[in-house]
């Protein structure tokens, strides 16, 4: 038996399955016409003001350097599995170390360049400067 015919079949069963039950459900499923369903929020509460909001950049600096640092982390905890295997089986050190040591360094000089740039400085919020003077009077 060819294997290309499991893998076709497993294919087929893995559409099929997701396409009948999204199907049965819009078959069975009572239809009640509802202004709330509409809205931004269907919990029934009342929306206020715009969606709209102008964040500020560094959450998304913050959240880019989280994403940097943590895909460094697993790179690197498979390289420290198979350091210490690799120089039991001949492999040189230098084999193994500078391209390791060439990553970090890329690393270590865009934190650099994103520290001297501000990114990890967190600003002040002017409303939280607002509300501390409110509450000193």
């Amino acid at each position: 038996m060819n294997p290309w015919i499991a893998i076709g079949a497993l294919g087929l069963i893995a559409v099929v399955i997701p396409v009948g039950m999204i199907a049965a459900s819009w078959l069975i499923r009572p239809s009640v016409p509802e202004q709330g369903k509409n809205l931004t929020y269907e919990s029934g509460e009342v929306p206020t003001g715009t969606a709209r909001l102008q964040f500020n950049i560094q959450y998304y600096m913050v959240a880019l350097l989280f994403v940097i640092f943590d895909i460094e982390t697993v790179l690197i905890f498979p390289w420290t599995l198979v350091y210490r295997p690799a120089l039991e089986n001949g492999v040189a050190l230098s084999t193994m170390l500078l391209p390791m040591l060439a990553f970090i360094g890329i690393l270590v000089v865009g934190l650099v360049w994103a520290w001297r740039n501000g990114a990890v400085k967190w600003a002040k919020s002017p409303f939280a400067s607002k509300r501390k003077t409110e509450r000193d009077a």
